[in-house]
């Protein structure tokens, strides 16, 4: 039996619109039987956001970032620090790569003119709206500015890490990177061969 609407009569009540806005969505679900469950299900989420891996093929090196994320602390790993790539949301009216390129200068001080996109994924795809837009960009030690660090207004402090590539999947082995957008982007550079690692 083919059912035509899997998912019918929804209805959505704002939980909290304090970061994001985290909702109750109510809805029946018609399962291939033909039985029909009215269900309730939680979706958090705000702006969609980018990630981006800088790369230097020449040294071999990195660009990733640390700072501090309520949600690892309250997990109990590392007093709450995540090393990263770079990431934030994107603005309203603004691109994903317009915002990759911003949010890089801000966070880490580079300033890129040029990013490939990878990929556009969902992270949590159980309770998160949010979709990330995947980017790597190459770097060179003159695209260094003198900005960096975060956003002050926004209670940003960022650490600067530049290592080595091979070095950073090692730190995916010790769980020191935990963050899948990080762990997807290396292991991209990785699988496409775009640093020779000997």
């Amino acid at each position: 039996m083919e059912i035509k609407n899997k998912i019918t009569n929804i209805t959505s009540k704002v939980i909290s619109n304090f970061w994001g806005k985290l909702e109750h969505v109510n809805f029946d679900f018609t399962f291939k039987n033909g039985k029909s469950v009215n269900l309730t299900h939680e979706v958090y989420g705000k702006a969609d956001g980018v990630a981006i891996l800088l790369f230097n093929p020449t040294s071999k090196k990195v660009i990733l970032s640390k700072q501090f994320r309520m949600p690892v602390f309250v997990a109990g790993v590392d007093n709450g620090f995540s090393i990263e790539v770079i990431g934030g949301g994107i603005d309203k009216n603004e691109s994903p790569e317009t915002c990759v390129i911003r949010e890089t200068e801000e966070e880490v001080g580079y300033k890129i003119a040029t990013v490939k996109k990878v990929t556009t994924t969902f992270l949590s795809p159980g309770i998160v709206k949010e979709k990330v837009h995947l980017f790597i960009g190459e770097y060179k030690d003159e695209d260094k500015t003198e900005n960096g660090g975060g956003v002050e207004a926004e209670n940003e402090e960022i650490e600067v890490l530049e290592t080595l590539f091979v070095d950073a999947l090692k730190m995916i082995e010790t769980q020191e990177i935990m963050d899948a957008r990080t762990i997807m982007l290396l292991q991209y550079l990785q699988i496409n061969k775009l640093i020779n690692k000997s």
